[in-house]
C-alpha cells in the first residue's frame, strides 16, 4: 500500500484506477483500508478542483419539488397563497424566514441552502 497525496490530474487519475481495482476489497482488510483511505484523498482532490456550486435557493426548491413531483399548488399554505407560490418560484420576491422554515420541513432542504443570496428577475 503505497498511499500519498493527490497533487495532480496524473495523481488523480492514479487514485481513481486504484480505487477501481480494490472497491470491492473486504472491509477490515489491506485493500479495503486502502480503498478507504483513496476515497477520501479523492473526495478531497475533488472538493479542492472540481467544486459544484450550490443552486440558489429557489432552484434548490424547483429541483426538490420535481424529485417530489410537486406542483406549485402543492406550496400554497407553505410558502403562502397562490400569488406568493407563482413570485417567489419566479423571483420577484424574497424568501422569508417563516417560509424558510416551512420549506426546509416540506421538502426537507437544510436552511443554509435556502437562506442564501439569489437576484430578482426584472
Amino acid at each position: 500500500m503505497d498511499i500519498r497525496p493527490i497533487k495532480t490530474k496524473i495523481d488523480y487519475k492514479n487514485a481513481l484506477t486504484r480505487l477501481e481495482q480494490i472497491f470491492d476489497a473486504p472491509v477490515n482488510s489491506n485493500e479495503g483500508d486502502e480503498a478507504e483511505i483513496l476515497s477520501l484523498l479523492i473526495e478531497n482532490y475533488e472538493n479542492q478542483h472540481y467544486s459544484i456550486e450550490a443552486p440558489d435557493p429557489v432552484e434548490a426548491i424547483k429541483i426538490r419539488m420535481e424529485e417530489m413531483n410537486l406542483k406549485q399548488k402543492d406550496l400554497i399554505g407553505v410558502i403562502g397563497g397562490k400569488s406568493s407560490v407563482s413570485e417567489i418560484l419566479n423571483k420577484k420576491k424574497k424568501l422569508t424566514l417563516e417560509m424558510i422554515r416551512n420549506l426546509a420541513s416540506k421538502l426537507n432542504l437544510s436552511a443554509t441552502i435556502l437562506i442564501r443570496n439569489y437576484t430578482l428577475s426584472e
